[in-house]
């Protein structure tokens, strides 16, 4: 049985899309989007995943989540409200696991500091190192760069993009000059991103011992859910606590999201993807939860990503990447051969130096950091 003949008219359909960039002959066992997930699984860039920073550098502690961790979480979620929503569980999926892709060492730090340091190179951004890392630096296929991925999937990966980049990178660019919206399922993995990390810093916050509970008293959100699961379980403790709340939080965002994007889509009343195209964002919380959300981020942005621990370790992570980056343009010839362009502007030979940085882990440019720079790393 076709997978996608139980869709809404108006969810993605690889029988209807403008498909992959080189054309290749339809899988016998699997539809198109199952085929660009399972391209996205077996890349080098998703692999490295496992040792990229989410909120805690990776060598602060093995139980923190990485964006390995975050993006199976995001897929995970994404796909139990594609499944209610009737819309394409398989691009949906692939997409919130090729979300990361593009994403520095260090997390936002790190993306921070190499977007300065290309800003007289044409900036950083991951959301366009992701594209990237699927148009054009994966080595897997003899036939094509990248992973060739269908044209949903591309899309869906590109959450945002300035005009000026939007002009150079053709179809998958114009909705941004022509003001129209991606997929549902691409507003969807967009959602499901918030959900996740918002949900799983608390948790990591807390184990950390970054963020107390007692200082989660003021986010109704959580506090709400602590006290039915206090009721639901009399004298519970520590991490069953912890983990109950959460738990209890997500399950809240996904009903409200579900509900309240079936309503929106219902007064829109989208029959094709090109009318969700032309509609205003149809996959939303209610205004209660949306405002409830925001409460959270704002607690999360003060207490927990500009706590003074992790501030020190964000600014060693700028250090890293902005002395790496130096050292490699400066000396190109420090940098592996694969990275070393011959007739090259200074433009390029800075991008792929942002390529090579942005495709580390946290340990590797670490180590690459002890290479460069400390007379006793060889």
């Amino acid at each position: 049985m076709n997978p996608e003949a139980q869709l809404a008219s108006y969810a993605a359909r690889s029988d209807t899309s403008p498909g992959r960039t080189w054309r290749e002959a339809p899988s016998a066992s699997r539809s198109e989007f199952q085929r660009d997930r399972d391209r996205i699984v077996h890349s080098s860039a998703f692999r490295r995943l496992e040792y990229k920073t989410q909120v805690f550098v990776n060598h602060e502690g093995d139980l923190f989540r990485t964006r390995l961790t975050h993006s199976i979480e995001v897929a995970q979620i994404a796909r139990s409200i594609a499944r209610n929503l009737r819309l394409n569980e398989d691009l949906v999926e692939a997409i919130s696991l090729a979300h990361d892709l593009g994403h520095t060492p260090f997390g936002h730090a790190g993306q921070e500091a190499l977007n300065a340091c290309m800003k007289d190179y044409g900036g950083f951004e991951h959301n366009l190192q992701s594209l990237r890392v699927v148009d054009a630096l994966e080595e897997r296929y003899g036939g094509f760069d990248g992973l060739n991925l269908m044209f949903e999937t591309r899309e869906g990966v590109l959450k945002h993009c300035s005009a000026p980049n939007a002009r150079k990178l053709g179809p998958v660019g114009q909705r941004f000059l022509l003001n129209r919206r991606p997929s549902l399922e691409a507003q969807l993995a967009n959602l499901a991103d918030e959900i996740a990390y918002n949900n799983h810093d608390i948790d990591d916050g807390l184990r950390s011992g970054l963020l107390q509970l007692k200082q989660l008293e003021d986010v109704d959100l959580f506090a709400r859910h602590r006290v039915e699961v206090e009721q639901a379980f009399p004298g519970i403790s520590g991490r069953r606590l912890i983990n109950e709340t959460v738990r209890r939080m997500i399950n809240a965002l996904i009903v409200d999201l579900i509900d309240a994007s079936s309503a929106r889509i219902a007064e829109v009343r989208p029959q094709t993807l090109d009318d969700v195209r032309d509609a205003p964002a149809m996959i939303t919380f209610s205004e209660g939860m949306e405002a409830e959300a925001l409460v959270l981020k704002r607690f999360l942005r003060a207490n927990l990503y500009q706590h003074y621990q992790v501030n020190r370790m964000t600014s060693k992570a700028r250090r890293i990447v902005r002395e790496l980056f130096e050292a490699f343009l400066g000396e190109p010839n420090l940098l592996p051969p694969d990275y070393q362009l011959t007739d090259a502007t200074r433009e390029q030979q800075a991008r792929k130096i942002a390529d090579y940085i942005a495709g580390m882990t946290d340990r590797y440019a670490m180590r690459e950091y002890r290479r460069l720079f400390t007379v006793d790393e060889a």
